[in-house]
Order: C-alpha cells, then sequence, then structure tokens
C-alpha cells in the first residue's frame, strides 16, 4: 500500500501564504513512518513549507492534528475525500476532542498510535475498510518499541536540531494545560537502552528531548544524564522550576551535556499562580518571582527559555508589562509570552464556560474570523483587544535589539562560552522574526470572515467559513467504513501494557 503522512501548517496571513522558517523536524510523523511495516511506500508532505500533491497515487492517508492546526487539518481531508482516498486522523486534539474530529475523516486514533497503528493497516490492508475509532493507550513514547524513520526528512530542510522523546506526560495537574488531560497527570518514559540507540543515529548540533516534562521524575532524569556523559552530547528540554532544588540533578544535567531547558513561568503573580495550580510554581509562602530558583539555574550555566502566560485574572496591563521587564532584567535566553489559551478539556477551558466567557463560539480553534494570538475569551482586568494588544507590545519589548544586547551580557550564561553565545545570536533572531511572522494568521487557508465579508474564498474545497456544513458533505464521500453487514465492529479498543514512572 501507498501511505501518505501530512503534518498541517496553523494558516496564512491575510496577504500571503506564510512559510515557518524556523521549523523543526516533525518527529511525529517520523515515528509513524518507523510504525509502518517496510511493505508498504510511506510518502510525507510537511504542509508547512511545501505544497500538498493531493493527486499523487496513495491508498491511505494519516493526519497528525494539534488544536492549532485542527482547521487546517480538516481542509487537508476534505481535499483526499472527495477524491475517493480514505483518512486517519490521530493526535491530542483528536483524543480531546473525537467527537469533533471524526466528523471530517473516515477514521480516529484515540491514545497513542504506536500500540493500535499495526492494526489500522491490518483491517485496512485485508477489507480495504476502516472502523471509525481506534481506542488507543496513552504510555511510553513510540509505544517503547519503534524507532522513528528519519529518512523521511531527506530533501526537507529543518534547523539543525535533533528532536527526541525519553518521555511523555507530566504529573502535576495545571488548570490550563492539555497536557494533564491527555495524560492524566502521569509520565511515561522509554527504556534508556531503545533512547540511546535512537541518539547514537541522530547527527544534529543540538538534540531538543521533546518531554512534556523532562524533570517529572528526578530519579529517571539523573539516570538518563549518568547515561548521556559520554555521549558528549548538547541538548535541551522542557522542564519545571523544581529542578532546581536537587543539587546533584543540576550537577548530572551540566555534566551530561544539557545546555538549558524551556520552563514554564507562567505568571509572576502569586494569585495566578495559586488559580493556575502549578504545582511547582504555586503555593509557597516565600514567593518571590522564583529568584531562588533562577539563580541557582544560572550558577550553573543553562540558559533559560521561560514561556509566560498572559491573561490571568488578577493580571492587568500594567502587571502585564512588568513581567517582560522581569524577563529582561533576569537575562532569559528566549522567552514567550502568550495570551492564555482555553484548551477543549481542561480544566481552565470549563471553568471559562461555566463562566460565560468564551469568544468565537466556545471554538476558536475553528472560527473563521479567529488570528493566533488574539485573544479567545473574556479578561476580568481588561478587553479581549487589550490583551490581545499588550501581549504583541511584550513580544516588541522582548525582542528590540535593545534587550537582546541587555540580555546578552550574563557571564554565568550567554557569555559562559562560545557554543552558549553561538545559541544565543544565531536563534534570537530567527524566534524574533517567527513571532511577528505568525501574529494574526489566520488558522486554515481558505474561506475566512473579516468585517461579514468571505476573503480567501474557496469554491472547491466544499467546506464552508463555518465548517458546519460536513454532515450535509459526507453522502458525496465514499465510504470506506465497516457496515453492520461486515459483522465488525465500528470501534477497537486496545487496552495492552502500559507502565507509568509516576
Amino acid at each position: 500500500m501507498k501511505i501518505t503522512f501530512i503534518k498541517p501548517r496553523i494558516g496564512r496571513q491575510e496577504d500571503s501564504f506564510y512559510i515557518d522558517e524556523g521549523r523543526m523536524e516533525p518527529l511525529q510523523l517520523a515515528v509513524l513512518a518507523g510504525m509502518t511495516p517496510d511493505e508498504h511506500e510511506v510518502t510525507v508532505f510537511d504542509d508547512r513549507f511545501e505544497e500538498i500533491d493531493y493527486d499523487l497515487k496513495t491508498d491511505l492517508v494519516g493526519i497528525t492534528v494539534e488544536t492549532y492546526t485542527a482547521r487546517r487539518a480538516y481542509e487537508i481531508a476534505t481535499e483526499y475525500r472527495k477524491r475517493g482516498i480514505p483518512v486517519v486522523m490521530g493526535g491530542m486534539h483528536v483524543t480531546l476532542l473525537p467527537e469533533e474530529a471524526s466528523q471530517y475523516c473516515d477514521s480516529i486514533v484515540t491514545g497513542d498510535a504506536g500500540w493500535i497503528w499495526a492494526k489500522v493497516l491490518e483491517d485496512f490492508k485485508e477489507y480495504k475498510k476502516l472502523r471509525k475509532h481506534y481506542k488507543s493507550i496513552v504510555g511510553a513514547p513510540q509505544a517503547n518499541e519503534f524507532a522513528p524513520d528519519r529518512s523521511v526528512y531527506d530533501s526537507k530542510k529543518y534547523l539543525n536540531v535533533g528532536l527526541i522523546q525519553f518521555g511523555r506526560g507530566c504529573k502535576f495537574a495545571c488548570s490550563f494545560c492539555a497536557i494533564s488531560s491527555y495524560f492524566k497527570k502521569q509520565q511515561f518514559t522509554r527504556d534508556l537502552d531503545k533512547v540511546l540507540d535512537e541518539l547514537k543515529t541522530m547527527k544534529q548540533h543540538i538534540i531538543f528531548f521533546v518531554d512534556d516534562n523532562i524533570c517529572a521524575d528526578f530519579e529517571a532524569l539523573k539516570e538518563l544524564c549518568r547515561k548521556l556523559i559520554p555521549l558528549k552530547i548538547r541538548w535541551v528540554s522542557q522542564g519545571s522550576m523544581d529542578m532546581s532544588k536537587d543539587p546533584e540533578l543540576m550537577e548530572l544535567l551540566v555534566k551530561s551535556g544539557c545546555m538549558g531547558n524551556v520552563i514554564g513561568f507562567e505568571t509572576i503573580n502569586p494569585n495566578n499562580a495559586k488559580q493556575l495550580r502549578k504545582a511547582p510554581n504555586s503555593f509557597r509562602k516565600d514567593f518571590n518571582k522564583y529568584d531562588k530558583e533562577v539563580e541557582i539555574i544560572r550558577n550553573f550555566g543553562l540558559q533559560t527559555w521561560a514561556a509566560f502566560t498572559l491573561g490571568y485574572d488578577h493580571d492587568t496591563l500594567e502587571s502585564i508589562m512588568d513581567t517582560v521587564d522581569y524577563a529582561i532584567d533576569k537575562k532569559f535566553c528566549f522567552a514567550a509570552f502568550n495570551i492564555l489559551v482555553p484548551y477543549p478539556g481542561t480544566p481552565m477551558y470549563k471553568k471559562l464556560q461555566e463562566e460565560n466567557r468564551l469568544l468565537y463560539d466556545g471554538k476558536w480553534w475553528l472560527h473563521p474570523e479567529y488570528r493566533f494570538n488574539h485573544c479567545s475569551f473574556k479578561p476580568k482586568q481588561m478587553t479581549p483587544d487589550q490583551l490581545t494588544e499588550i501581549s504583541f507590545k511584550c513580544k516588541e519589548r522582548w525582542n528590540s535589539w535593545s534587550s537582546i544586547f541587555k540580555r546578552y551580557f550574563d557571564l554565568k550564561t550567554h557569555m559562559r562560552n562560545p557554543v552558549k553565545s553561538l545559541i544565543y545570536w544565531k536563534y534570537n533572531p530567527v524566534y524574533s522574526s517567527e513571532n511577528f511572522n505568525k501574529q494574526d494568521m489566520y488558522f486554515g487557508l481558505f474561506n475566512h470572515r473579516k468585517e461579514n465579508e468571505i476573503i480567501h474564498k474557496n469554491q472547491d474545497l466544499l467546506l464552508n467559513p463555518d465548517l458546519n456544513n460536513i454532515n450535509e458533505l459526507t453522502p458525496i464521500f465514499k465510504n470506506h467504513n465497516f457496515t453492520t453487514e461486515d459483522n465488525i465492529d465500528q470501534t477497537f479498543e486496545y487496552d495492552g501494557p502500559k507502565t507509568a514512572s509516576i
């Protein structure tokens, strides 16, 4: 069989298509290719920078869907389905909203595909039909078995950063985070030997462990670090600031080649910290804007990618600008100032829904008027437009040349050695450019609405601007699902082995 895997883009600018110049390898697609037996021919399209050839012969299409890319994913699926080609969707958004996703494709996979992808292919190979729903579990990355097939990246250009997974999930229960909902406050890790074997095949200058929180299990992380020391690699990941409480862990991070981590500060307001229920940040009597933790991390020479979220109930316009000043003063390597996003399936979404504070009909990710990094709810201390504007001002101040120069002069981190200086100067301009280029993007490519006028019209797409005519379109698509006459259940559920470290 010929199988096509697709990574959708977020969308487009009003007057032009958008090419993601800061793109990293789509690890999901390499993992799917690695899970696919060699008897099948695999083609990959990265919609973020290359055109999808809908007329290239293929038997089955698989699309990985995130909330930000859902509208575009549904557009892509419609193009294939009107050509009679079946589409399978998976990913976190599909698991969080299976009823929505199943309307726009022939079959969905919820949970981790690694445990169940073979069954999908087995059904389609034998019957040329699919069940409507393949229910998997969440567990160790890549089902603790499969290695990514990175040959799918050949001839495609990405940043010189290699992506790999050690663990998935997080033990914390932050109210805004979809990860907590997806993994049910658990972390799952791969066998170390498999991780090390995969690392030895990677040739990039920097390795990015894309774990949701690599610090979720200190002892597991320590063991990983000990195994990494002989490899002499340079790596980064995503972690929580409670790493600073364990001196042994900090030493091992440095010895293993860790350059720094993305850390979710979220807020410097103690009242907000309590609201978001982020355990490493909140419920502290000595809340001091993380001064002690930041200093410990700096003393060990680790560069910090600080992530802040704007628009909590106790945020004001003044306190938000204080946040960017704080980040500049702390000389972080990179920082993100993102508007609070009510992801479906999270406690934060439910709270805002109950308080009637959601905008865009509660489905900002599909709405034809919504734009990237715009406010999608009613804040308490300002208007939605004010929050959108202040967020952009934060980015302007942070990415200004005066900020970049001021932050660089830190002997403990960015000036500690030539490699860290190079990282600082190479990637700050890249991320600055991407921040501004993505601002105000429409989701998906076609049929958006602006001031009651339809723009980016595409009559061939069939979907209307609100995407709510999908049930009317379904009868014109070829039916690739089992029927009652086949005596095969429309749902297949896998509940096999899984081991959580926490």
